[in-house]
């Protein structure tokens, strides 16, 4: 088993009624439209996350190669991690 790590942006992106909203993407699957967008952070980490792993999960089933580059954007971990963010 394979565990892609995936570097993402989150931008803020105010409306122009001053609303605050949040532009995610991930640099490494943007070719696939790897993209979201949410009214807070934590909805936008999350939804995008999700965008990532239906990308995966369908290159995976076409029998297609998982963008492994460039590097900083993307880790492949083979062995059992725990990743904490704070």
């Amino acid at each position: 088993m394979k565990t892609f790590v995936f570097k993402v942006v989150i931008e803020e992106d105010p409306f122009e009624d001053g609303r605050m909203a949040y532009h995610t993407y991930c640099p490494a699957l943007e070719d696939y439209g790897a993209a979201t967008w949410s009214f807070t952070r934590e909805d936008a980490l999350k939804k995008i996350r999700e965008v990532a792993k239906m990308i995966i999960e369908e290159l995976i089933e076409d029998g297609k190669a998982i963008p492994e580059s460039p590097k900083n954007d993307v880790q492949i971990v083979t062995e059992q991690k725990v990743m904490v963010t704070v």
